[in-house]
Protein backbone atom coordinates (compact mmCIF):
# COMPACT_ATOMS: atom_id res chain seq x y z
CA UNK A 1 0.00 0.00 0.00
CA UNK A 2 2.81 2.54 1.01
CA UNK A 3 4.59 1.16 -2.35
CA UNK A 4 1.42 2.35 -4.15
CA UNK A 5 1.05 5.61 -2.58
CA UNK A 6 4.70 6.57 -3.07
CA UNK A 7 4.23 5.51 -7.04
CA UNK A 8 1.21 7.73 -7.05
CA UNK A 9 2.74 10.74 -5.87
CA UNK A 10 5.46 11.04 -7.92
CA UNK A 11 3.43 10.45 -11.01
CA UNK A 12 1.24 13.51 -9.30
CA UNK A 13 4.39 15.73 -9.11
CA UNK A 14 5.50 14.88 -12.90
CA UNK A 15 2.18 15.54 -14.06
CA UNK A 16 2.54 18.80 -12.06
CA UNK A 17 5.70 19.65 -13.51
CA UNK A 18 4.38 19.26 -17.34
CA UNK A 19 1.60 21.44 -16.34
CA UNK A 20 3.37 23.78 -15.09
CA UNK A 21 5.68 23.67 -17.83
CA UNK A 22 3.36 23.99 -20.51
CA UNK A 23 1.46 26.95 -19.15
CA UNK A 24 4.49 28.99 -18.86
CA UNK A 25 5.44 28.10 -22.50
CA UNK A 26 1.82 29.52 -22.96
CA UNK A 27 2.23 32.63 -21.54
CA UNK A 28 5.17 33.75 -22.80
CA UNK A 29 3.74 33.03 -26.12
CA UNK A 30 0.92 35.54 -25.29
CA UNK A 31 3.05 37.90 -24.00
CA UNK A 32 5.39 37.83 -28.10
CA UNK A 33 1.73 38.40 -29.88
CA UNK A 34 1.64 41.00 -32.14
CA UNK A 35 -0.29 44.15 -30.24
CA UNK A 36 0.72 42.71 -26.96
CA UNK A 37 3.68 43.65 -24.24
CA UNK A 38 7.01 42.50 -25.42
CA UNK A 39 8.75 40.19 -22.72
CA UNK A 40 11.11 41.81 -21.28
CA UNK A 41 15.00 41.37 -22.46
CA UNK A 42 18.58 42.36 -21.55
CA UNK A 43 18.22 44.57 -25.64
CA UNK A 44 15.35 46.42 -24.37
CA UNK A 45 15.40 49.86 -23.42
CA UNK A 46 14.61 50.32 -19.49
CA UNK A 47 11.69 51.53 -18.30
CA UNK A 48 10.77 54.25 -15.60
CA UNK A 49 7.00 54.51 -14.49
CA UNK A 50 5.96 53.52 -18.25
CA UNK A 51 8.46 56.00 -19.81
CA UNK A 52 10.95 54.53 -22.46
CA UNK A 53 14.74 55.30 -21.55
CA UNK A 54 17.29 55.39 -24.52
CA UNK A 55 20.67 55.01 -24.32
CA UNK A 56 22.55 56.55 -27.08
CA UNK A 57 24.04 53.88 -29.61
CA UNK A 58 27.79 53.29 -29.04
CA UNK A 59 29.59 53.76 -31.43
CA UNK A 60 27.30 56.52 -33.14
CA UNK A 61 26.12 55.88 -36.46
CA UNK A 62 25.84 57.82 -39.40
CA UNK A 63 22.52 58.56 -40.99
CA UNK A 64 22.23 60.40 -44.33
CA UNK A 65 19.24 61.94 -45.50
CA UNK A 66 17.89 63.47 -48.34
CA UNK A 67 16.57 66.84 -48.11
CA UNK A 68 16.49 70.66 -49.51
CA UNK A 69 16.96 72.45 -46.23
CA UNK A 70 13.32 73.79 -46.34
CA UNK A 71 11.36 74.90 -43.87
CA UNK A 72 9.24 71.54 -43.87
CA UNK A 73 13.60 69.91 -42.77
CA UNK A 74 12.16 71.78 -39.63
CA UNK A 75 12.31 68.37 -37.78
CA UNK A 76 15.68 67.48 -39.11
CA UNK A 77 17.30 70.70 -39.00
CA UNK A 78 16.15 71.68 -34.88
CA UNK A 79 16.99 67.72 -33.98
CA UNK A 80 20.76 68.75 -35.43
CA UNK A 81 20.80 72.04 -33.80
CA UNK A 82 19.78 70.78 -30.61
CA UNK A 83 21.85 67.84 -30.27
CA UNK A 84 18.51 65.91 -30.68
CA UNK A 85 19.96 63.33 -32.66
CA UNK A 86 24.12 63.54 -31.30
CA UNK A 87 22.30 62.69 -28.18
CA UNK A 88 21.11 59.38 -28.97
CA UNK A 89 24.45 58.53 -30.75
CA UNK A 90 23.10 60.01 -34.53
CA UNK A 91 25.37 61.87 -36.94
CA UNK A 92 22.89 63.31 -39.54
CA UNK A 93 24.74 63.50 -43.08
CA UNK A 94 22.48 65.79 -45.24
CA UNK A 95 22.49 64.94 -49.23
CA UNK A 96 20.99 67.29 -51.58
CA UNK A 97 19.56 65.26 -54.71
CA UNK A 98 18.43 66.71 -58.53
CA UNK A 99 14.88 65.28 -58.30
CA UNK A 100 12.68 63.13 -55.96
CA UNK A 101 13.44 60.22 -58.22
CA UNK A 102 17.04 60.11 -57.67
CA UNK A 103 16.31 60.28 -54.17
CA UNK A 104 14.23 57.57 -54.65
CA UNK A 105 16.12 55.15 -56.31
CA UNK A 106 18.92 55.67 -53.93
CA UNK A 107 16.92 54.84 -51.24
CA UNK A 108 15.98 51.57 -52.64
CA UNK A 109 19.62 50.76 -53.38
CA UNK A 110 20.23 51.41 -49.44
CA UNK A 111 22.65 54.16 -50.41
CA UNK A 112 20.20 57.02 -48.69
CA UNK A 113 19.24 56.24 -45.47
CA UNK A 114 16.26 58.64 -45.06
CA UNK A 115 14.12 60.62 -47.41
CA UNK A 116 12.79 63.92 -47.42
CA UNK A 117 10.15 63.99 -50.34
CA UNK A 118 6.61 63.54 -51.23
CA UNK A 119 4.59 61.16 -52.97
CA UNK A 120 5.21 60.24 -56.43
CA UNK A 121 4.48 57.45 -59.11
CA UNK A 122 8.24 56.35 -58.45
CA UNK A 123 8.07 55.67 -54.59
CA UNK A 124 4.96 53.59 -55.13
CA UNK A 125 6.22 51.68 -57.94
CA UNK A 126 9.24 50.95 -55.52
CA UNK A 127 7.15 49.30 -53.27
CA UNK A 128 5.52 47.05 -55.95
CA UNK A 129 9.07 45.68 -56.59
CA UNK A 130 8.99 43.97 -52.41
CA UNK A 131 11.25 47.05 -52.06
CA UNK A 132 11.37 47.48 -48.44
CA UNK A 133 11.09 51.45 -48.60
CA UNK A 134 8.25 52.97 -46.35
CA UNK A 135 6.55 56.02 -45.17
CA UNK A 136 7.42 56.69 -41.72
CA UNK A 137 6.23 60.18 -40.46
CA UNK A 138 4.44 63.53 -41.57
CA UNK A 139 6.86 66.57 -43.09
CA UNK A 140 4.49 68.81 -44.20
CA UNK A 141 0.92 69.18 -43.96
CA UNK A 142 -1.31 72.52 -44.65
CA UNK A 143 -3.01 74.44 -41.98
CA UNK A 144 -6.32 75.09 -41.90
CA UNK A 145 -6.81 78.55 -42.70
CA UNK A 146 -2.59 78.84 -43.77
CA UNK A 147 -2.12 76.58 -46.88
CA UNK A 148 1.98 76.97 -47.11
CA UNK A 149 1.56 75.06 -50.35
CA UNK A 150 -1.66 76.58 -52.33
CA UNK A 151 -2.89 77.80 -55.54
CA UNK A 152 -1.99 81.71 -56.08
CA UNK A 153 -3.39 83.84 -58.76
CA UNK A 154 -1.99 86.95 -60.27
CA UNK A 155 -3.77 89.92 -58.02
CA UNK A 156 -4.75 92.28 -61.06
CA UNK A 157 -7.42 88.62 -62.16
CA UNK A 158 -8.83 88.80 -58.56
CA UNK A 159 -11.92 90.57 -59.73
CA UNK A 160 -11.76 88.19 -62.49
CA UNK A 161 -11.29 85.13 -61.12
CA UNK A 162 -13.78 84.20 -58.45
CA UNK A 163 -14.87 80.80 -58.93
CA UNK A 164 -12.85 77.41 -59.59
CA UNK A 165 -14.91 77.45 -63.06
CA UNK A 166 -13.19 80.77 -63.72
CA UNK A 167 -9.56 79.09 -63.98
CA UNK A 168 -10.51 77.81 -67.56
CA UNK A 169 -8.25 78.03 -70.17
CA UNK A 170 -5.86 80.05 -67.47
CA UNK A 171 -2.32 79.53 -67.59
CA UNK A 172 -1.09 77.92 -64.82
CA UNK A 173 2.58 76.43 -63.85
CA UNK A 174 3.63 73.76 -61.77
CA UNK A 175 7.08 72.38 -61.52
CA UNK A 176 6.24 69.11 -62.64
CA UNK A 177 3.30 66.57 -64.24
CA UNK A 178 2.98 62.93 -62.52
CA UNK A 179 3.52 64.53 -59.17
CA UNK A 180 2.02 65.70 -56.40
CA UNK A 181 1.80 69.39 -57.81
CA UNK A 182 -0.27 68.12 -60.39
CA UNK A 183 -2.49 65.90 -58.02
CA UNK A 184 -2.88 69.33 -56.08
CA UNK A 185 -3.63 71.52 -59.43
CA UNK A 186 -6.17 68.59 -59.97
CA UNK A 187 -7.60 69.13 -56.70
CA UNK A 188 -8.39 72.66 -57.24
CA UNK A 189 -10.07 72.28 -60.85
CA UNK A 190 -12.12 69.37 -60.01
CA UNK A 191 -14.02 71.92 -57.47
CA UNK A 192 -15.18 73.62 -60.48
CA UNK A 193 -15.84 70.62 -62.33
CA UNK A 194 -12.06 71.01 -64.59
CA UNK A 195 -9.49 68.75 -64.89
CA UNK A 196 -5.95 69.80 -65.86
CA UNK A 197 -7.04 69.14 -69.70
CA UNK A 198 -9.02 72.17 -69.49
CA UNK A 199 -6.23 74.64 -68.64
CA UNK A 200 -3.03 75.89 -70.21
CA UNK A 201 -0.50 73.35 -68.24
CA UNK A 202 2.90 75.18 -67.57
CA UNK A 203 5.69 73.52 -66.40
CA UNK A 204 8.50 75.59 -64.39
CA UNK A 205 10.95 73.72 -62.29
CA UNK A 206 11.71 76.65 -59.89
CA UNK A 207 9.26 77.88 -57.12
CA UNK A 208 11.35 81.18 -57.90
CA UNK A 209 11.08 81.17 -61.92
CA UNK A 210 7.33 80.91 -60.79
CA UNK A 211 7.23 84.50 -59.10
CA UNK A 212 9.30 85.54 -61.98
CA UNK A 213 6.40 84.26 -64.38
CA UNK A 214 3.77 85.31 -62.63
CA UNK A 215 5.38 89.10 -62.44
CA UNK A 216 5.67 89.60 -66.11
CA UNK A 217 2.23 88.14 -66.39
CA UNK A 218 3.79 85.23 -68.81
CA UNK A 219 1.37 82.71 -66.59
CA UNK A 220 -1.96 83.26 -64.55
CA UNK A 221 -1.71 81.20 -61.37
CA UNK A 222 0.67 78.56 -59.88
CA UNK A 223 0.82 75.92 -57.34
CA UNK A 224 3.63 77.88 -54.83
CA UNK A 225 4.86 77.43 -51.82
CA UNK A 226 6.15 78.87 -48.96
CA UNK A 227 8.37 81.58 -48.61
CA UNK A 228 7.71 82.13 -52.33
CA UNK A 229 3.80 82.95 -51.53
CA UNK A 230 4.98 85.65 -48.49
CA UNK A 231 7.40 86.94 -50.67
CA UNK A 232 4.95 87.37 -54.30
CA UNK A 233 2.20 88.95 -51.55
CA UNK A 234 4.77 91.88 -50.41
CA UNK A 235 5.24 92.20 -53.92
CA UNK A 236 2.09 92.88 -54.63
CA UNK A 237 2.08 90.27 -57.65
CA UNK A 238 -0.30 87.66 -56.32
CA UNK A 239 -3.18 86.90 -53.83
CA UNK A 240 -3.41 83.78 -51.66
CA UNK A 241 -7.07 83.27 -53.69
CA UNK A 242 -8.80 80.34 -51.45
CA UNK A 243 -7.16 78.04 -48.97
CA UNK A 244 -6.26 74.49 -49.35
CA UNK A 245 -8.76 73.74 -45.92
CA UNK A 246 -11.51 74.32 -49.11
CA UNK A 247 -10.08 72.07 -52.06
CA UNK A 248 -7.74 69.58 -50.19
CA UNK A 249 -8.13 69.17 -46.72
CA UNK A 250 -6.77 65.65 -46.45
CA UNK A 251 -3.74 66.48 -48.52
CA UNK A 252 -0.53 65.01 -46.85
CA UNK A 253 1.86 67.38 -49.19
CA UNK A 254 5.70 66.39 -47.52
CA UNK A 255 6.40 62.29 -46.53
CA UNK A 256 9.71 61.22 -44.30
CA UNK A 257 10.96 57.94 -45.97
CA UNK A 258 12.71 55.20 -44.74
CA UNK A 259 15.21 53.42 -47.10
CA UNK A 260 16.18 49.85 -47.05
CA UNK A 261 19.38 50.57 -45.42
CA UNK A 262 17.50 52.14 -41.96
CA UNK A 263 14.43 49.64 -41.81
CA UNK A 264 17.36 46.88 -41.73
CA UNK A 265 18.39 48.72 -38.62
CA UNK A 266 15.70 49.15 -36.59
CA UNK A 267 17.68 50.41 -32.96
CA UNK A 268 18.94 53.14 -35.50
CA UNK A 269 15.73 53.71 -36.92
CA UNK A 270 13.35 53.77 -33.81
CA UNK A 271 16.27 56.37 -31.88
CA UNK A 272 16.33 58.62 -35.52
CA UNK A 273 12.24 59.17 -34.97
CA UNK A 274 12.55 60.01 -31.23
CA UNK A 275 15.39 62.63 -32.35
CA UNK A 276 12.51 63.74 -35.15
CA UNK A 277 9.41 63.47 -33.51
CA UNK A 278 11.24 65.97 -30.62
CA UNK A 279 12.04 68.21 -33.14
CA UNK A 280 8.44 68.61 -34.60
CA UNK A 281 7.24 69.63 -31.07
CA UNK A 282 9.56 72.25 -30.65
CA UNK A 283 8.72 73.58 -34.15
CA UNK A 284 4.72 73.34 -33.18
CA UNK A 285 5.44 75.26 -29.62
CA UNK A 286 6.90 77.95 -31.82
CA UNK A 287 4.60 78.55 -34.60
CA UNK A 288 1.27 77.08 -33.15
CA UNK A 289 1.80 77.90 -29.20
CA UNK A 290 4.09 80.68 -29.64
CA UNK A 291 6.59 79.50 -27.24
CA UNK A 292 10.58 80.15 -27.67
CA UNK A 293 9.68 81.32 -31.27
CA UNK A 294 12.82 83.43 -31.69
CA UNK A 295 14.88 80.94 -30.52
CA UNK A 296 13.38 78.62 -33.03
CA UNK A 297 13.60 81.10 -35.95
CA UNK A 298 16.89 81.65 -35.21
CA UNK A 299 18.10 78.17 -35.40
CA UNK A 300 15.77 77.65 -38.82
CA UNK A 301 17.43 80.97 -40.26
CA UNK A 302 21.00 79.33 -40.10
CA UNK A 303 19.89 76.22 -40.98
CA UNK A 304 17.23 76.45 -44.13
CA UNK A 305 17.07 78.34 -47.34
CA UNK A 306 14.85 80.61 -45.41
CA UNK A 307 17.60 82.86 -44.55
CA UNK A 308 15.66 86.26 -43.59
CA UNK A 309 13.89 86.48 -40.16
CA UNK A 310 11.53 88.86 -41.03
CA UNK A 311 9.98 85.70 -44.04
CA UNK A 312 8.96 83.97 -40.41
CA UNK A 313 6.27 86.86 -39.43
CA UNK A 314 5.21 86.69 -43.14
CA UNK A 315 4.97 83.77 -44.84
CA UNK A 316 2.39 81.07 -42.96
CA UNK A 317 3.98 77.57 -41.26
CA UNK A 318 4.19 74.39 -42.64
CA UNK A 319 1.87 72.22 -40.73
CA UNK A 320 4.03 69.71 -38.72
CA UNK A 321 2.15 66.55 -36.59
CA UNK A 322 3.76 66.76 -32.98
CA UNK A 323 3.17 63.31 -33.25
CA UNK A 324 4.62 62.38 -35.96
CA UNK A 325 1.60 60.60 -37.99
CA UNK A 326 0.83 60.89 -41.15
CA UNK A 327 -2.53 61.17 -42.72
CA UNK A 328 -3.79 58.15 -44.47
CA UNK A 329 -6.21 59.43 -46.28
CA UNK A 330 -4.37 61.55 -48.10
CA UNK A 331 -1.45 59.18 -48.87
CA UNK A 332 -4.43 56.68 -50.01
CA UNK A 333 -6.13 60.08 -52.23
CA UNK A 334 -2.85 60.06 -54.03
CA UNK A 335 -2.24 56.41 -54.82
CA UNK A 336 -5.80 56.44 -56.28
CA UNK A 337 -4.94 59.35 -58.67
CA UNK A 338 -1.83 57.34 -59.82
CA UNK A 339 -3.68 54.23 -60.31
CA UNK A 340 -6.32 55.96 -62.32
CA UNK A 341 -4.02 57.29 -64.57
CA UNK A 342 -1.92 53.91 -65.39
CA UNK A 343 1.34 55.35 -63.48
CA UNK A 344 1.47 52.26 -60.89
CA UNK A 345 2.57 48.99 -62.05
CA UNK A 346 -0.02 47.38 -59.56
CA UNK A 347 -1.68 47.85 -56.38
CA UNK A 348 -0.53 49.70 -53.23
CA UNK A 349 -2.20 49.05 -50.23
CA UNK A 350 -1.63 52.14 -48.28
CA UNK A 351 -1.72 50.47 -44.88
CA UNK A 352 1.38 48.34 -46.15
CA UNK A 353 3.11 51.51 -47.63
CA UNK A 354 3.08 53.78 -44.17
CA UNK A 355 4.65 51.94 -41.22
CA UNK A 356 3.72 53.91 -37.55
CA UNK A 357 6.17 51.65 -35.55
CA UNK A 358 8.86 53.93 -35.68
CA UNK A 359 5.95 57.12 -34.80
CA UNK A 360 4.58 54.77 -32.01
CA UNK A 361 7.56 53.98 -30.84
CA UNK A 362 8.67 57.30 -30.44
CA UNK A 363 5.34 58.40 -28.71
CA UNK A 364 5.87 55.69 -26.27
CA UNK A 365 9.64 57.42 -25.09
CA UNK A 366 7.92 61.08 -25.54
CA UNK A 367 4.62 60.69 -24.51
CA UNK A 368 1.47 62.56 -25.98
CA UNK A 369 2.30 65.58 -27.73
CA UNK A 370 -0.16 68.46 -25.18
CA UNK A 371 -2.51 70.04 -27.61
CA UNK A 372 -3.46 72.64 -25.15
Amino acid sequence: MARLKRGSLAVLCMVLILVTAFLGGCLAHRLQEPGGPAPATEKQPATTDGVVKLTPLNPPVTVTVGAKKVVSDAGILIGEAKGYYRDLGIKVEIVQFNSGQEMINQLAAGQLDVGCTVTAAGLFNAMLRDIPIKIVADKGINLPGKGYYRLVIRKDLVGVTKDYKDLKGRKIAIVGTASLDEIALDRVLNKGGLTTKDVDLQVIRAFPDMLVALGNKSIDAAMLIEPFVAQGVAKGIIDRWKDPAEYDPEAQTALLVYGISMIQKPEVAQRFMVAYVKALRDYNDAFVKNKKRAEIIDILTKTSVVTDPKLYDLMYPTGLNPDGYVRLKGIAMDLEWYQSRGLLKGAVDVNKAVDNQYVDFARKVLGKYPRD
